[in-house]
């Protein structure tokens, strides 16, 4: 079963998410800030992260740029976000390959997304 690492520091928020991916099949693991999940990627692996961008201690961001530059780590990563700079966020997130999903957010979307990060679909369309 794959795992993935829920990083949120609001506790319904991380109840919600793991109802529906667990009853989707996944593991889950949870987090509660940037510094908390990084410990947890220390004894864990895991095959997709989903994070707040607004935590305290370290925010998704920062967690992105940890994972990705100085643990050369390609996990599949969403993060999740109220922000209102959606469209500038995501164009700081773009070297990173980072799915961003707005909040609030629709959980059976989300799954949708999970599932699509982690089974892409090679789509070829004989007539291009």
């Amino acid at each position: 079963m794959p795992t993935i690492l829920i990083v949120e520091d609001e506790a319904h928020i991380i109840r919600i998410l793991s109802l529906w991916l667990k009853r989707h099949g996944y593991d889950i693991l949870e987090a509660s800030n940037g510094e908390a999940a990084l410990d947890v990627l220390d004894r864990e692996s895991v095959d997709v992260i989903i994070s707040d961008m607004n935590m305290p201690v370290m925010d998704g961001l920062t967690l992105v740029k940890t994972v990705r530059d100085e643990r050369g780590m390609s996990i599949p990563f969403l993060l999740i976000s109220a922000r209102c700079d959606q469209e500038q966020l995501s164009e700081r997130l773009k070297p990173y390959q980072v799915e961003l999903y707005p909040k609030p957010f629709a959980p059976s979307r989300l799954v949708a997304e999970i599932d699509r990060m982690l089974h892409p679909t090679i789509t070829e369309n004989p007539s291009t």
